[in-house]
């Protein structure tokens, strides 16, 4: 039962759970309960939250063999009115467009650290990765081909079977090309094993282990920062948007995009569409 649970979502039910027992709740629980809980954190939290932590109850409720409460008409009423009091839309993270990530590329310097950004930013935005398929690479998992590099994606957030999908990156005909970078950093760093991306201190020493996620959003903040942008609303995710999102507006098809970021489908993918396409044929700019 339990590797029936990725870790992420293993680690997300735990500390749900917590925070319901904190808070004074027990399994099992009744429907009220759970009413109260989501009322008594809606000024705090967000309705995506809060259904997060009613899907925790509910999982939890069910592996222990009892009713759910979370499925009453009470406690969904309940989740209703937040949303309509509050408001429902969900508090994403700014998509890193190509030319912003261009002028953040150009303002890295010399080094050991600035090799390995570079690379991580490029193939980060270049592959659509989410920052753990990014930070589990290993050197195995890159194959050079004629046309650039194929990067094996072991596992995912949509593949906890492990049955793996492959990723062609290109080499790029602008000023920066994240095969070279890629390249350039392995050698750098002499990496001809295990993990691609690993810490860096200030001083350029490299730590044997692999590079977090939440580093992923670190560095990301970091580049944004050092040209003068506002990074609070950016993190590791902002390399994935902005890649779906600047390749709409380049002119690629839905399809296309969801083959390199792995979506399970057109829905999910189809608010970086929209964003993308927003000035795409803009009535108001065929009449202005």
């Amino acid at each position: 039962m339990r590797d029936s649970l990725a870790d992420n979502s293993r680690r997300a039910y735990a500390s749900d759970l917590a925070r319901f027992a904190a808070w004074g709740g027990t399994i099992p629980a009744t429907d009220m309960v759970i009413a109260a809980y989501l009322t008594a954190h809606a000024d705090t939290h967000a309705a995506a939250t809060l259904a997060r932590w009613l899907a925790s109850l509910a999982k939890a409720h069910r592996a222990s063999g009892h009713q759910d409460p979370t499925c009453s008409e009470l406690v969904r009423s309940v989740l209703r009115g937040i949303r309509r009091r509050y408001g429902s839309a969900p508090d994403q993270a700014k998509p890193l467009l190509r030319e912003d990530l261009m002028l953040a590329l150009d303002a890295i310097g010399s080094g050991m650290k600035a090799a390995r950004d570079r690379a991580l930013l490029l193939i980060g935005f270049a592959g659509g990765f989410r920052r753990s398929e990014l930070v589990a690479l290993d050197f195995a998992d890159i194959e050079h081909v004629r046309q650039g590099v194929v990067l094996t994606i072991r596992r995912s957030k949509t593949d906890q079977t492990a049955n793996g999908r492959k990723i062609g990156v290109p080499y790029a005909r602008g000023r920066h090309c994240p095969v070279a970078s890629l390249d350039d950093w392995l050698a750098l760093a002499d990496i001809t094993a295990g993990p691609v991306f690993h810490p860096v201190d200030r001083h350029g020493r490299i730590a044997p282990s692999r590079l977090s996620g939440e580093a992923v959003s670190l560095v990301v903040k970091e580049r944004l920062a050092a040209i003068g942008i506002d990074p609070a609303h950016y993190s590791g995710h902002s390399l994935r948007a902005g890649f779906a999102t600047s390749a709409v507006q380049a002119g690629a098809s839905s399809w296309k995009v969801r083959q390199m970021t792995g979506h399970a489908s057109d829905a999910m993918l189809a608010r970086y569409v929209r964003d993308g396409e927003l000035f795409i044929d803009n009535a108001a700019g065929a009449t202005l």
